[in-house]
């Protein structure tokens, strides 16, 4: 398969799945609002942490300083449909469909059809009113896009080298997703120690798991909710499809099919790392995690994340020169 091709397919997947948790983030939190009070000593403002989840704060503060800061109007504006933020929505999709557009002889039809209709609904002139006025309605129409998406890739695209590219970019942003949003809620958002173990946190505990579509999963495990749980559930169950460690599981397992490479062995950096990753997920325990740092773990998680990202760049999508014939003989 031509790098290009394989690269765009890898993206076109991270970006579907960057949309739909930027779309996750957005609707469970215009839920919470309404549960929540205006507490003295809040950090910003109950929209602030999902500009610290999407990390996109150096973004947001340069550009909307001046124009109020951090309000509900701002961030929706900024995470949905502002163009000129490459991780909103509308840039998602755009960028999603560009890349479907550059291989459309390699996806299927029913594939290119749903993603040019995502696109074409969040491109309509009426979306930002329908987002103000009915923002149910419009952030579910979007998740919905983008699990039709996922079902049509699933059961259109044959499952060999381009299927495992994109389900591999797809898991990958996965699980950088939930890790950013359980470090959010664990490390910073609580305005003071002393709500630890309130009802204001056990709400937004909730909130947590509703964000990662993991509350009745969840609560058909556990009774109760608490943070080493949760933690636990998000980062090292090996069953729920939004866990860390199940995400990584199956990417590993796309690039063991790509490569040819057999369980406990690696070909190259990318498998390397992320064979490493799962070793370490699969004999994590949660106690030792908490105890060392969950905040420091999950940084660390995500610098890793990252790092297989740049290997599977420079592994399989990085152009490199020509050698010529008299280079390679000598």
């Amino acid at each position: 398969m031509l790098s290009r091709v394989a690269s765009a397919i890898y993206w076109m997947n991270r970006y579907v799945e960057r949309a739909e948790n930027v779309a996750r983030f957005v609707h469970v939190n215009l839920h919470l609002e309404l549960d929540l009070p205006i507490l003295e000593g809040a950090v910003g403002s109950q929209w602030q942490p999902l500009i610290w989840t999407t990390g996109d704060e150096k973004e947001f503060e340069k550009r909307y300083a001046e124009k109020g800061g951090v309000t509900r109007e701002n961030v929706i504006h900024f995470l949905t449909f502002d163009t000129e933020n490459p991780n909103s929505i509308a840039s998602c999709v755009k960028s999603a469909r560009e890349n479907a557009r550059s291989i459309r002889e390699v996806i299927s039809s029913e594939m290119w059809f749903t993603l040019n209709r995502f696109y074409l609904m969040v491109r309509d002139p009426l979306a930002k009113s329908t987002a103000a006025n009915d923002p149910h309605t419009f952030y579910t129409d979007v998740k919905t896009a983008c699990a039709l998406f996922i079902g049509e890739t699933m059961s259109t695209m044959s499952h060999g080298e381009g299927w495992h590219f994109g389900r591999i970019g797809r898991l990958l942003e996965r699980a950088d997703k939930t890790s950013r949003i359980l470090d959010v809620k664990y490390y910073i958002l609580l305005p003071r120690v002393e709500y630890v173990g309130m009802p204001l946190d056990t709400i937004q505990w909730v909130a947590l798991l509703k964000s990662a579509s993991a509350f009745e999963m969840y609560r058909k495990r556990f009774s109760i909710i608490t943070p080493k749980q949760v933690s636990a559930f998000l980062l090292l169950d090996r069953e729920f499809p939004r866990a860390a460690l199940h995400c990584i599981n199956d990417a590993e397992e796309s690039l063991r099919s790509i490569t040819g490479s057999t369980e406990n062995t690696y070909s190259n950096p990318a498998e390397q790392l992320l064979g490493r990753l799962l070793a370490d997920l699969n004999y994590a325990q949660i106690d030792e995690i908490i105890k060392v740092g969950l905040h420091e773990y999950i940084d660390n998680l995500q610098s890793r994340i990252n790092q297989t990202d740049d290997a599977i760049y420079r592994t399989f999508f990085e152009v490199r020169p020509a050698t010529s014939q008299s280079q390679s003989q000598g």
